[in-house]
């Protein structure tokens, strides 16, 4: 509709709303709409939205708009983005890609064997989404978000501590990271999923952009080069810092999450941030 395009954006719109209702109908499924059950026959299923907005349309959004959205306007949810990306970005790449150098260095593992173990730890990272992932929907974005930062990263300093104390072999350290990751994997993806949808929706791929290569160059870089230089000393004391640092990232995330985090579950995009195109109108 913003690039004039309202007759397909109508048919858009119609065809998803004539697919949810059939498919809820055909299906004889109690469904449960803004916290009302309903069955029968069902028209319209999706809930009712009073409100509405004017838009413009314009070919491009000026740049001095979308500085000003993510610098001034939103400027709380920007620092929101960058920490929650940043801090997942270290804590993966902290742990995920010198994973096999810890395996090979404290635990003597040798390099044919190491896949098994990253086999392992990839299980646990997709399974994490799937089984967690609807729960943002449920019980929220800012409670479930807050909930899996702060207990990956009080996980991450539970393990780290075992680390320290030799009581982890590869094999129970693949455990731990398989049940850390099963958590941080899931709050890595609501990292993604913020930034997409907390700012104006005529710049959110360019967040999810701007957001990816910052956090990519704090913890993507900023991690594996740190933890490559531990793992080179052969330091457990380090590491174990290396990882209690990571740890309290994750926490600072939870924490932040939890003062200024967007509860956008179950509400339209356009009502978590007005689009550029409809403020004076």
């Amino acid at each position: 509709m913003i690039h004039g395009r309202n007759d397909e954006a109508e048919q858009i719109v119609t065809e998803v709303e004539r697919k949810i209702g059939i498919s809820k109908w055909s299906n004889g499924v109690k469904e449960y709409w803004s916290g009302a059950p309903v069955s029968g026959s069902v028209t319209s299923p999706l809930p009712n939205f009073p409100t509405s907005i004017r838009v413009r349309t314009r070919t491009h959004t000026p740049w001095h708009e979308i500085w000003n959205a993510i610098v001034h306007e939103h400027r709380r949810r920007s620092f929101l983005g960058l920490v929650l990306m940043s801090t997942q970005a270290f804590f993966y790449n902290a742990i995920f890609f010198t994973y096999a150098l810890v395996l090979m260095r404290f635990y003597s593992v040798s390099g044919n064997e190491v896949g098994a173990y990253l086999l392992a730890f990839a299980v646990g990272n997709m399974l994490g989404p799937l089984v967690l992932g609807h729960l943002f929907d449920t019980i929220g974005r800012k409670k479930m978000i807050t909930i899996t930062y702060g207990l990956a990263g009080i996980l991450l300093a539970v393990t780290a501590c075992l680390f320290q104390a030799g009581l982890l072999t590869a094999l129970t350290q693949t455990l731990c990271w398989m049940i850390i990751f099963f958590i941080a994997s899931a709050a890595a993806s609501s990292a993604y999923l913020t930034v997409s949808e907390i700012f104006p929706l005529e710049i959110r791929a360019l967040a999810i952009a701007i957001f990816y290569a910052i956090g990519t160059l704090i913890g993507g870089v900023g991690a594996p080069a740190l933890f490559g230089w531990i793992i080179g000393t052969g330091s457990v004391t380090a590491l174990f810092l290396g990882y209690l640092l990571a740890s309290v990232l994750m926490i600072f995330g939870a924490v932040i999450e939890a003062l200024i985090g967007v509860s956008a579950e179950r509400r339209p995009l356009e009502h978590v941030a007005a689009p550029l195109s409809s403020k004076g109108l």
